[in-house]
């Protein structure tokens, strides 16, 4: 019953949509055409009507031509179809007089006489036939002319009696809108013929469009080569366990760079400063990651260690993980996920940019850069009700384990797995905005983290047009 009623709500939101903006599109261009006129109302209608009237007249003299015409054709007709009975009539008598005594014997002279009147009434007869089958095709021509003039006269009265009825301005210009020629060349056709093309894609062009996408597009996608970063890895990242709040540990020499919105406490003994950006080599993805204007806190004195405590104060559905990079591990992030970093005091954080900018596969999925971050280092993760590890290990029977998730769901994964993007699981889910079009595929030996729940919420929310821009800039990014 719930789905039923969705179901209808969403009908009804579609149908409303339409008629608001089809009434709108109406309204725009009625407005037009009525800036657009010079004339007053009244005098315009005085116009049209005399105007009519001058057509019909003209029509009506056509049409009486026209009856004239068949009245003379008809009267011919009926002359020549009485020379024609006269002349069947002396062929007969003539045919009776002929004897073959007469001819031979009797009188020769005369059956002579009889045969050439016969011969020559008989070619009058054949020209008066020709004659009458003349007169009918014309006839036959009048009246299809008289047909034709007859339906025009009859839509002209109908266009007079509208013209002499219009007393609403308003109505004139709804008719003249909905009338009214929009297009170029061939492709000119009144406004309620675009109406109906319009709202023909409006309902119908999203699900054609998700179709062609999810059963055309999408599995030529999959069967392309799967992203791999490295070869093989030499440690794994460790992941921690995800909690609302995370404690950070500094030791002597190390530093901790993070959001503000994400430093809840610390101890005494840290100093602190500004960190404008935290790699300057990629500004541009800092700012549109906002890890910008960072807090550095670090731990300058020879013995001991300071803890620190993390949590988002403004989101309390946000959870952080710490993940710690001993010396040759490495792991591919999304950076937008990266709430803070730790690294010893002389060491440079090292991020790698990874482009993938010849694979077919990127250019359909809009992901063409990928950031990977060397270890040894900390980097504490934010995610949307935790963030989990998901780890792929080889199982009896599975030379080769793989694993999907929810793209959006995705924060990194190790370089040394097999990346792919699959089609959603349902079409169904994909069709609602529930699933995005691809899930991503890792396989081989490695670990990838993704949240809990996707950091949008309801995927069809977060796939309005502006927001989906930004999010497409994003990804392509690597952010």
């Amino acid at each position: 019953m719930g789905v039923i009623i969705t179901f209808v709500r969403w009908v009804f939101q579609k149908f409303a949509a339409a008629v608001l903006i089809v009434a709108l599109a109406l309204a725009a261009c009625g407005l037009w055409l009525f800036l657009k006129d010079n004339v007053e109302f009244d005098q315009w209608r005085q116009d049209l009507v005399r105007s009519i009237n001058g057509e019909r007249s003209k029509t009506q003299a056509a049409l009486d031509d026209v009856h004239r015409r068949m009245d003379r054709i008809s009267a011919e007709m009926r002359a020549e179809q009485d020379r024609a009975a006269l002349a069947d009539s002396a062929i007969a008598k003539l045919k009776d007089l002929d004897s073959t005594w007469d001819r031979y014997v009797g009188n020769p002279a005369q059956q002579k006489a009889n045969a050439e009147q016969l011969a020559k009434t008989s070619a009058t007869r054949a020209g008066l036939t020709a004659k009458i089958a003349k007169l009918k095709e014309e006839f036959t021509r009048a009246s299809w002319e008289q047909d034709g003039l007859e339906v025009a006269l009859g839509k002209i009265d109908v266009r007079l009696r509208a013209a002499e009825a219009q007393q609403s301005k308003l109505m004139h210009y709804v008719e003249r809108t909905w009338n009214y020629p929009v297009g170029r060349g061939v492709v000119r056709l009144p406004v309620k013929w675009w109406v109906v093309v319009f709202l023909g894609l409006y309902f119908a062009g999203p699900t054609a469009g998700k179709m062609t996408m999810y059963f055309w597009l999408a599995p030529i996608v999959e069967r392309g080569r799967a992203v791999r970063l490295a070869r093989e890895l030499a440690v794994l990242p460790e992941v921690g366990e995800s909690r609302v709040s995370a404690e950070v540990a500094l030791r002597p020499g190390e530093r901790l760079w993070v959001k503000e919105k994400f430093l809840q406490a610390s101890d005494e003994g840290l100093q602190k400063k500004t960190r404008y950006l935290l790699d300057w080599r990629i500004p541009f993805t800092c700012l549109a990651t906002r890890l910008v204007e960072l807090v550095e806190m670090s731990h300058q004195e020879e013995a001991g260690e300071r803890r620190l405590t993390l949590s988002n104060q403004s989101d309390p559905h946000s959870e952080l993980v710490v993940v710690t990079l001993a010396e040759g591990a490495s792991l591919i992030l999304r950076p937008s996920f990266l709430a803070g970093v730790v690294t010893a005091g002389g060491r440079r954080l090292v991020i790698r940019r990874r482009w993938q900018l010849f694979r077919w596969q990127a250019w359909v999925t809009l992901q063409f850069r990928f950031f990977e971050f060397m270890g040894p280092c900390q980097l504490v993760i934010a995610g949307n009700r935790g963030v989990r590890a998901e780890r792929l290990n080889a199982r009896e029977g599975q030379a080769s384990p793989a694993r999907r998730t929810n793209q959006d769901a995705t924060v990194g994964f190790t370089p040394n797995l097999d990346y792919r993007p699959v089609r959603a699981e349902t079409f169904w889910s994909y069709y609602r905005g529930m699933n995005p079009l691809f899930d991503d595929l890792f396989a081989g030996r490695g670990l990838f983290l993704c949240q809990e729940v996707s950091a949008a919420g309801d995927a069809s929310k977060a796939r309005r047009f502006w927001a989906g821009v930004w999010g497409g800039v994003m990804k392509v990014f690597g952010m």
